[in-house]
């Protein structure tokens, strides 16, 4: 049995009419045209409000056309639980009424919206009795709850909106099969589809199943604990018919819970990072050849240095104090290595200056003060004035007997200039006169840490031990200062 749905509609006691994507009229049951008092000539083929003309200023036909836009522009369903729209008589004067309607999208096979269904019911009567206080609380929460609905509606777009949009890909999965339910753009741009709302990550993206990620929404669904990825490597088909490209993504897989606390889902969130994991590789890998070659100019430096030392008479001193300096230059470049030529911190360049120097006397050094990082030139330049320094101790100062000590500390300010302070001392050696001369070790002492000479170095050769200050101005700083801390090596 078929059956006839226009006849159906036609004879439904219920008002329908059609209305096109122009909101133009094209099609009313019976119903409807006794309910608005009009013919099917005077209505079909006319326009809403046309055939049934409002003061476009009037709260009834500011309802009405938001209701019908809305389903334009959702292909959703809207309804309406109230409003007053007027009606004119036969003898051409307006009556009041009042409706409650129901806006039906009626799409084609395809799924395109191509006319709207309204239902409607006139309610003046209910809305004129209003016999009692239940009836007026009624047309009241009635009123209320459509207020409360339009802000919702309104509300849930705009979030819709913010999801669609947001810089970072988001996706919400839903069941135990891992169905998309929501994807905004970032998302379908990153796995270069846009078909997933409603299949299961096994269909949409079966290379990242091969990967092991459904495995890992299956224990995030049964455990209830987030994953983590931090620069994951993963594999995606991007376009079909070519390889998988490699992305570096950081994300989160968070259990989604329901009002009974029962995990309906999980959302994913995260970036892609590849650009920056890739532009990591890339200066890693020239900051290695930079190393590369400085260690092979210093080792070239070296061999050029014994050659031109062997034929000086009586050179070999000169020769051991260049090659220890040179040793200190290698540490100090050994030390920017490992922080891949950034800042460094004060205590650890003191640190591998003093042991490369002093060797095991390194034990007899207290180094204390704050967490300060340096910029490359500087660590270079503390790096030598310590290896100075600590030559200096072991022929003269505190190191050149076995009780002598070294206490190192440093400060730095908190004002936008950042002074930088920093005290050697030595104690418990044997007793100290002055230097007769300045010669290339003192005068590296002198010069500071500052390259623009506004540094300065302060040397006092008091008989209990040598104490020399350093200040220097660090300016803006390339990272944040930490809590003080002391070492002791």
């Amino acid at each position: 049995m078929t059956l006839d749905f226009q006849a159906l509609f036609s004879r439904s006691p219920n008002p329908y009419v059609v209305l096109d994507l122009d909101l133009t009229i094209v099609w009313a049951n019976d119903a409807y045209l006794r309910v608005t008092a009009r013919s099917r000539d005077e209505i079909l083929g006319c326009k809403m409000f046309e055939a049934f003309p409002a003061d476009p200023a009037s709260e009834g036909f500011r309802l009405l056309e938001r209701s019908l836009q809305r389903v334009l522009a959702t292909g959703e369903a809207d309804e309406i639980a109230i409003i007053r729209y007027d009606i004119r008589r036969p003898d051409r004067t307006m009556e009041t009424r009042y409706w409650s309607a129901t806006h039906t999208p009626l799409p084609d096979q395809a799924g395109v919206l191509r006319y709207i269904l309204q239902h409607t019911v006139d309610v003046t009567e209910l809305h004129n009795l209003r016999r009692g206080r239940d009836e007026a609380g009624l047309m009241r929460r009635a009123n209320a709850v459509q207020d409360r609905n339009r802000d919702l509606a309104a509300e849930s777009r705009r979030l819709l909106d913010f999801f669609a949009h947001a810089p970072g890909f988001v996706a919400l999965l839903d069941g135990p099969e891992h169905r998309f339910t929501m994807a905004n753009n970032a998302y379908r741009e990153l796995v270069g589809r846009s078909d997933l709302i409603g299949k299961p990550v096994s269909e949409a993206l079966p290379e990242v199943m091969d990967q092991g990620f459904g495995d890992v929404l299956d224990q995030v669904r049964r455990s209830g604990k987030p994953f983590f990825g931090r620069r994951m490597r993963v594999l995606l088909q991007r376009s079909p018919g070519k390889s998988a490209a490699a992305l570096f993504l950081n994300f989160i897989f968070q259990p989604v819970r329901d009002t009974n606390e029962r995990i309906s889902g999980i959302i994913i969130q995260g970036y892609d990072v590849t650009e920056e994991v890739e532009y990591e590789e890339r200066q890693a890998l020239l900051i290695g050849e930079l190393n590369h070659r400085v260690k092979n100019t210093l080792a070239v430096v070296q061999g050029l240095a014994g050659q031109s030392f062997r034929a000086v008479p009586g050179a070999a001193s000169a020769q051991a104090i260049f090659e220890a300096r040179l040793k200190a230059l290698a540490a100090a470049h050994s030390l920017l290595t490992d922080a891949h030529w950034g800042s460094t911190l004060v205590a650890e360049t003191i640190r591998r200056s003093a042991e490369a120097t002093a060797g095991e006397a390194i034990t007899r050094f207290t180094l204390n003060g704050p967490d300060v990082a340096l910029a490359p030139q500087m660590a270079v330049s503390l790096a030598m004035i310590v290896h100075e320094l600590c030559t200096n101790a072991l022929k003269y100062g505190a190191l050149s007997n076995d009780e002598g000590r070294v206490a190192i500390t440093w400060s730095i300010s908190d004002d936008a200039d950042r002074e930088f302070s920093l005290t050697w001392q030595e104690r418990e050696g044997p007793s100290v006169t002055p230097a007769m001369a300045n010669g290339f070790g003192t005068r590296l002492i002198r010069r500071g840490l500052s390259a623009d000479g506004s540094g300065e170095v302060q040397m006092d050769f008091a008989p209990a031990g040598l104490t020399c200050m350093i200040a220097a101005r660090l300016g803006h700083p390339d990272a944040p200062a930490f809590a003080n801390t002391s070492l002791h090596p």
